[in-house]
């Protein structure tokens, strides 16, 4: 009679080497989901569905080197958003080194999950000197059972000499999607934004949904904490919950700024979209001991699933 052959134990968390030798954690969940997050940058790269498909876009000419940033995936901006303030462009987090969170104080939900990783960057003496605060940033990243990927920042005020500090925060998620002009944006009409391309003159969002012909890059204000991405000629649609963050940044390179990127394909715009949960407007302030915390949460569903999309809130009424 033939050995039974031997049941393998589910790996939910991999520590392995990634691009260029950089150290990535990989996340898998039973079913065959799965999502892999870089040490450099504390940046999530990947996130495949059961089926095995991508669903973040990450560019072909990206350049995983430090110094440089990684073009794609979900780069975190702190502690400034953009060219907002006097640092570099999107702040420093997401090109320096974090480390593996060993010790993470407990979270306030009890949950399941199993393929989760904590990381932690503490502020150095180099980052103190463009950043002249002391600060701890703990990020968790969770791939529920599900597929649904969640990203938790805590950051907190280590100072202890009193001085308060502020910031703005984003997670920059850049969306696969199949054919920007065939792709829509839902639950932002009628809101106010700040046109990036406009030197951020405020305008009001006339549409019942956004759609795709030209360079887009808004942040869109007072937000609520669902946002829809559908895709229509793959049939599928990225839901985006988040908490903490009421600022949505929607943004499109297009053909002329893409072909200006030196990391970014010439065509490779027509096959991303990055709507970033953020928190822009209102920077966040801490007092030495305070902490802040900002969630993001993005699933997937069939379009079907969605009904009514004329309905102003069409997309965001199920689930």
């Amino acid at each position: 009679m033939a050995a039974l052959p031997e049941k393998t134990e589910m790996v939910y968390v991999e520590h392995c080497k990634g691009i260029n030798g950089l150290d990535k954690v990989v996340l898998r969940e039973v079913r065959g989901c799965s999502a892999e997050v870089y040490l450099y940058g504390g940046q999530v790269t990947s996130w495949k569905n059961v089926h095995g498909e991508e669903l973040l876009f990450v560019s072909s000419k990206a350049n995983f080197k430090p110094p440089n940033a990684i073009r794609g995936g979900i780069p975190i901006c702190f502690p400034q958003f953009s060219n907002l303030g006097p640092l570099e462009q999107h702040g420093f987090v997401r090109n320096r080194l974090w480390s593996i969170d060993n010790d993470p104080p407990p979270f306030a939900t009890t949950s399941t999950n199993k393929a989760f990783v904590d990381l932690i960057l503490k502020h150095s003496e180099e980052d103190f000197k463009i950043w002249p605060y002391r600060c701890e940033f703990r990020l968790r990243v969770t791939l529920g059972p599900g597929g649904d990927l969640m990203l938790t920042s805590r950051i907190r005020n280590m100072s202890a000499d009193g001085k308060p500090f502020s910031f703005t925060f984003a997670y920059h998620t850049y969306f696969a999607v199949t054919d920007i002009s065939e792709v829509r944006v839902e639950g932002l009409e009628t809101l106010d934004y700040l046109d990036n391309l406009k030197n951020r003159e405020r305008f009001t969002e006339q549409g019942d949904a956004i759609v795709f012909e030209s360079e887009m890059d808004r942040i869109y204000l007072g937000t609520p904490t669902k946002i829809a991405i559908l895709d229509h000629e793959r049939k599928r649609t990225f839901v985006l919950r988040k908490d903490g963050l009421p600022d949505a940044v929607v943004w499109n390179p297009w053909d002329k700024k893409a072909k200006a990127m030196t990391d970014f394909g010439d065509e490779e715009y027509k096959h991303m979209l990055c709507v970033e949960a953020a928190c822009i407007e209102k920077p966040i302030t801490l007092k030495p001991g305070e902490e802040w915390r900002g969630r993001q949460e993005i699933s997937t569903v069939p379009s079907s699933y969605f009904s009514g999309q004329l309905h102003p809130q069409g997309a965001l009424l199920s689930g």
